[in-house]
């Protein structure tokens, strides 16, 4: 949970929402933040939406066809960059897209405010923006258009303190209707390794059973050396949520997800691992599950040139699906 859509976690293999997956944090120059204020951020426990984050970014991404990707920076603010796609399972098409990064600095990789924005040949756009009001207080909203509606839209309270994180996101209100989503997070490190907290969702639409849900998630995460366990449990929806990261060698890091649901007895396991090659200038990301779904991405920086191939397959044994990718990125 944490996103708009009530659904359950993308399958292996599909391609991502569209527009609730959060933005890269920003790069820029400016000035130091205050040492104080920041030695107490480092021991906050971090967003409730993040508790997965290390296993999740193992995962490839894997994509279907050819696509080309051109990045090109205007000045230290702004970027813009264009994308062609080739695919028969996904959209294929134009899409060209813009980054401002304001001067705003917290730390060295994080600017404010921010605006993102993407828009296709058939006019569908999508826009974030991300702004912080403090070092402790930020916020998000994202949006998005397609045939000239506002399909989807998403707003985001983040609050920072010493030793617990809350936030509060609200999505697709309606007030005519009645309906909409609304979701708070709440984290708290309790030892240095252990931190607990806890999602509450209330959805109301004439699409939920009665007329409105809510849910409680309860949450753990337990840190070691180079290893991190995350859990999050929803005993009304019967869901389990587990992740597992260790960090094996500094050139080999390993993740497993375990998704569990009671209701439907059903429970998949996914092993993901990434693989650096410094020297050949490689990174290397694969996954296999217990649902007989093998993918894998590999990047290759082609030095001396701003170009980086990646190649990525997906197979499905059970469905006999197979898909293949190439894809350069210039800049």
């Amino acid at each position: 949970m944490g996103n708009v859509s009530a659904a359950e976690g993308q399958k292996a293999g599909a391609p991502p929402p569209p527009i609730m997956t959060p933005p890269p944090k920003p790069t820029s120059g400016g000035g130091p933040p205050s040492s104080a204020t920041s030695a107490e951020l480092e021991r906050n426990p971090g967003l409730y939406e993040d508790l997965h984050k290390q296993c999740k970014d193992l995962f490839p991404q894997v994509f279907e066809g050819a696509k080309v990707i051109i990045a090109k920076g205007l000045s230290s603010h702004f970027q813009v960059s264009h994308t062609l796609t080739l695919s028969t399972f996904t959209p294929s098409g134009y899409r060209f897209g813009a980054t401002y990064i304001g001067s705003k600095q917290l730390s060295p990789t994080e600017s404010y405010p921010v605006l993102l924005g993407d828009i296709d040949s058939n006019g569908n756009m999508s826009a974030n923006i991300l702004h912080a009001f403090s070092e402790r207080l930020k916020g998000k909203f994202v949006t998005q258009f397609q045939s000239r509606k506002c399909v989807g839209q998403q707003m985001t309270l983040d609050y920072r303190g010493d030793i617990y994180s809350t936030s509060i996101t609200a999505g697709n209100l309606d007030p005519l209707n009645m309906s909409g989503l609304l979701i708070a997070h709440y984290l708290q490190r309790v030892t240095p390794r252990l931190a607990l907290g806890a999602e509450l969702m209330y959805q109301r639409g004439p699409q939920m059973p009665g007329g409105e849900i809510a849910i409680m998630s309860l949450a753990g995460r337990y840190s070691g050396n180079n290893w991190t366990l995350s859990a999050n449990l929803s005993p009304v929806a019967g869901n389990l949520h587990t992740c597992y990261y260790q960090r094996v060698h500094e050139l080999l890091q390993i993740g497993v997800e375990l998704e569990t649901s009671v209701r439907m007895a059903d429970s998949t396991a996914t092993v993901a691992y990434q693989i650096d090659i410094p020297k050949a200038d490689v990174v290397f990301k694969g996954q296999f599950d217990s649902n007989w779904c093998v993918g894998a991405v590999m990047e290759k920086k082609l030095v001396p040139f701003p170009f980086t191939l990646a190649l990525s397959g997906y197979a499905n044994h059970v469905k006999s699906q197979y898909r293949f990718g190439i894809g350069i990125i210039i800049g």
